[in-house]
């Protein structure tokens, strides 16, 4: 295993590269303090970066950014590793001034990708014979966003969104069919986990890239099956569809279900969703799909503390080895939080999620 101390003294090293509208700016990298990148897999990512706010400037010395001939609203902010890797990317909405005791003023810069036009903009709309993707490629137009979205699903008679704004109703239109949603510069995408996931995962060992790890498999959430039911509209008939463990396909590999366990360790448990109102039988087989899979996939959860790689993003997959034979194995990547201060330097924390546990040795 490798010694922590020599790890630490890498990250302690490390920096960011900073760019404000397009332009590297070493100063403004050497002068950050703390740093902080919020991804999930809601979307709309979030930076807050604080610098330090006083030196010379001009031949004197007194604030260094309230000018805002650097930091200003609405100017696109990067937060690279290197010269080339991405971290974030989306454009400055606030400024904080801090005046702390005993120490030199700061200025804080809050920043959100290109979601938050999405989140600022509420309307009431109706959608009629439209697919989710149809949606989805709508609204991102609206926004002057290009869309890349692979979401399958029924077309729809109607979809309304009611005093929503554009994000929460894509939210929950991609919540409904198991997808994520995330945008990337300036396009906006919607895959469902298995296709945002693919490719080869990138590998964390204990000790080394994974610095600390706790991990928990929990069967207090999980379920056998989910049942939505409905009314078919054209048919005039009720509607109910299950899903199970079978949902789950490749993303199981060998490993055993929480559903699985729960029925041979304690009983079955059977859940019925009554309130999402399906008009048609795709449309309740995809909220049941979804609904079993969101709920199996919270079974194994751990956070965690690694070497900032900029792999590491909402939707890629990890392997996480040296944890033994329950909890070693490929896990999603939920939650993504990149931090640096002058104390510990650069680091990522992360909370991974897993549909099944190992066999036992």
């Amino acid at each position: 295993m490798a010694d922590g101390t020599s790890n630490d003294s890498k990250l302690r090293a490390s920096r960011p590269t900073l760019r404000v509208d397009g332009r590297e700016h070493p100063t403004l990298a050497s002068g950050l303090l703390e740093l902080c990148i919020v991804e999930t897999a809601q979307g709309l990512y979030r930076c807050e970066a604080t610098f330090g706010n006083w030196g010379p400037k001009d031949g004197e010395t007194g604030f260094l950014y309230f000018d805002r001939s650097v930091l200003d609203f609405g100017k696109p902010f990067e937060v690279r590793l290197g010269t080339q890797d991405v971290l974030f990317e989306g454009r400055i909405t606030g400024l904080e001034a801090g005046f702390p005791e005993s120490a030199s003023p700061t200025l804080t810069v809050l920043a959100e990708d290109r979601l938050q036009d999405l989140r600022m903009t509420r309307r009431t709309a109706t959608y009629e014979n439209a697919t989710d993707e149809d949606v989805l490629r709508q609204l991102a137009g609206k926004h002057g966003l290009t869309a890349e979205v692979e979401v399958p699903g029924p077309k729809h008679p109607v979809l309304a969104q009611v005093n929503q704004s554009d994000l929460a109703f894509l939210r929950e239109r991609c919540r409904a069919l198991g997808a994520e949603l995330w945008v990337e510069g300036r396009t906006l995408k919607a895959k469902a986990r298995a296709s945002r996931s693919s490719g080869q995962p990138l590998k964390l060992g204990r000790g080394n890239e994974l610095m600390s790890f706790t991990v928990l498999a929990d069967l207090a959430g999980q379920r056998s099956s989910v049942t939505v039911g409905g009314w078919n509209v054209a048919e005039k008939d009720a509607i109910a569809c299950e899903a199970g463990p079978s949902v789950l396909g490749a993303e199981l590999e060998k490993d055993e279900s929480g559903a699985s366990l729960l029925a041979s360790k304690l009983a079955e448990r059977k859940e019925a969703v009554v309130h999402a109102a399906p008009m048609s039988v795709p449309e309740a087989q995809a909220r049941a799909d979804a609904h079993f899979r969101q709920q199996a996939r919270r079974f194994v959860v751990g956070r965690g503390t690694a070497q900032t790689d900029a792999k590491l993003r909402v939707g890629a997959r990890v392997e996480l080895t040296g944890l033994g034979p329950l909890f070693s194995g490929k896990y999603h990547l939920a939650e993504v939080k990149h931090l640096f201060d002058g104390a510990r330097g650069l680091r990522t924390e992360l909370v991974a999620e897993r549909v099944g546990l190992g066999k036992a040795s």
